[in-house]
């Protein structure tokens, strides 16, 4: 067994004032995930599952004819499973968008065990970081660290201790459920997402079959429906709430997502249990939910009131008419301006010019100094330099700044890169 630092939270959330750091002892469980050296080191538990799994499948498909009753019942086995953790593990206790009785957050509580895909308690305190420090380094899935990071490359790696995003937990701690499910998670995933299937398959004589299909192609499925969320939504279909981070909302994505698709919108309002708002909005984890509220078996569903939901798209439209209006009434034209050197920008910095090239385009944001949000010094701090990944966000430092900002570069730049 062994030590290592990982953030928590004080008894009191209320009093906190920073993130604490101390030491945990005796967490043989986690040691498997957490780099303590502080080198990127391979994760090979996620890395034999995201392998083995696929090679077992593919050996399946070649080797394998299904029966129908095995077709049917790994449909059911990736719904089920799929659900658990988009109803489960993401809506139900990731964001407390609705509460729900006994029984479906038993049945969630195993079904998402049985993706494959770790315990409730792990699974949500990463998702928890990701919306706090969303396109950060901070967070576990960084989209801008490119569509196969976000997609599987994260969890092929250990997660060092330094760069673990601080999440509140302390309701899945006292959670009896998660708890239980996060103790014996490894019985649980094998008991239900293996054994169980293929004794099922064997009722109908196609144990093999059902080894192969409602077990291994089923969580290849499941896996890259979920692993979806953090690539593909982070990087196709349309802005229609904020520019702000990364999340995209987009009806190909919700297909392949069990409705998780709208994902810009989910950002905007996490605490929703929807995220197709829209009644022709392709969501069943939202039509589970509302289902189930019908029986009494949901309850307290959460749900952004209209006018909220109408001034974001407002905002939103108003930032690219904004925009668009930089583009054709704030400063010069593109194909206008002159030419400007390196050598020749490091002479006028030196004498007194602050000059910031972003873009390939130098501005004299001299008169912006005493005016940025973040700061003079955050600004002077790139003076002379090229300060396009700082303003775009991918220094995992800091955030991608806003059309507005981008309004205010086009009144500032004076010439364009050689």
């Amino acid at each position: 067994m062994t030590n290592t630092k990982v953030q928590v939270i004080a008894s009191n959330p209320n009093k906190v004032q920073k993130e604490d750091t101390v030491v945990i002892k005796d967490v043989p469980k986690e040691s498997g995930f957490v780099s303590t050296t502080g080198k990127t080191e391979i994760n090979w538990i996620h890395t034999g599952m995201l392998v083995g799994v696929p090679i077992i499948a593919l050996i399946g498909v070649f080797t394998t004819t299904p029966k129908i009753e095995t077709v049917i019942f790994a449909i059911i086995m990736y719904f089920w499973t799929g659900l658990g953790i988009t109803a489960g593990y993401h809506r139900l206790w990731s964001h407390r968008a609705y509460q729900a009785s006994w029984i479906v957050r038993f049945l969630l509580c195993i079904g998402g065990a049985a993706a494959f895909e770790g315990s409730a308690k792990w699974w949500c305190r990463n998702h928890r970081a990701h919306h706090r420090y969303t396109d950060t380094d901070k967070d576990r899935y960084n989209a801008k660290k490119g569509f196969f990071y976000s997609h599987l490359g994260w969890m092929l790696v250990k997660q060092k201790v330094n760069n673990i995003g601080f999440a509140d937990i302390t309701d899945l701690q006292k959670d009896p459920m998660i708890q239980w499910q996060h103790k014996y998670y490894l019985h649980i995933s094998l008991g239900v997402g293996v054994v169980l299937p293929t004794l099922i398959g064997a009722l109908w004589g196609d144990a093999l079959g059902a080894y192969f299909y409602a077990v291994a192609v089923r969580i290849f499925f499941v896996h890259h429906a979920t692993f979806f969320v953090n690539s593909l939504a982070h990087n196709f279909g349309d802005k229609t709430y904020s520019d702000l981070h990364t999340a995209f909302d987009s009806f190909i994505t919700a297909v392949l997502t069990l409705g998780e698709g709208y994902h810009n919108y989910h950002h905007e309002f996490p605490s929703d249990y929807r995220n197709g708002i829209k009644i022709y909005h392709y969501d069943p984890t939202k039509w589970l939910i509302k289902g189930l509220s019908l029986f009494g078996l949901t309850y307290n569903l959460k749900s952004m009131a209209d006018d909220e939901i109408q001034k974001a798209k407002l905002q939103m439209k108003q930032r690219e008419l904004d925009w668009e209006r930089a583009k054709v009434t704030l400063g010069k034209n593109f194909d206008k301006l002159p030419t400007i050197s390196w050598d020749q920008i490091k002479t006028r910095v030196a004498q007194g010019e602050k000059l910031v090239v972003i873009d390939n385009i130098a501005h004299d944001v001299s008169s912006f100094v005493h005016e940025h949000p973040g700061g003079r010094q955050t600004l002077l701090n790139h003076v002379g330099t090229d300060a396009t990944a700082f303003f775009e966000g991918l220094e995992g430092k800091n955030h991608k700044h806003s059309k507005e900002a981008r309004a205010y570069l086009y009144a500032m730049r004076i010439a364009k890169l050689e």
